[in-house]
């Protein structure tokens, strides 16, 4: 384990960094339980001369947690159920997916 590996696992253990979600793989009812960094930050998208202000749902998790995930695969966050949409990003190490979510 190297020093950014050590440090990004510390950052999703302490509490008041991530939350406990289930990840339900398929969007299947047998989920296991990982560590999140749940975002929920405005975005903007321009569309032809239009910009169009929406909320966004988004988490990190940990790739050692959730090697591969996918489009459909769902999250359980606080009893409320979101789905993946869109391609997962890994970061620069390879640490960390963000997931776009949408509800359920």
């Amino acid at each position: 384990m190297n020093a950014f590996s050590a440090a990004v696992t510390r950052i999703f253990a302490d509490p008041h960094m991530a939350v406990d979600v289930a990840w339900l793989p398929g969007g299947t009812s047998l989920g296991s339980p990982v560590r999140a960094i749940r975002q929920a930050p405005d975005d903007l998208t321009s569309y032809g001369g239009a910009r169009i202000w929406s909320e966004t749902v988004r988490i990190d998790v940990m790739v050692a947690e959730v090697a591969e995930p996918a489009p459909g695969d769902r999250v359980v966050i606080d009893g409320e159920t979101f789905e993946i949409q869109g391609e997962p990003i890994r970061d620069r190490e390879w640490l960390v997916w963000t997931l776009d979510l949408r509800p359920a």
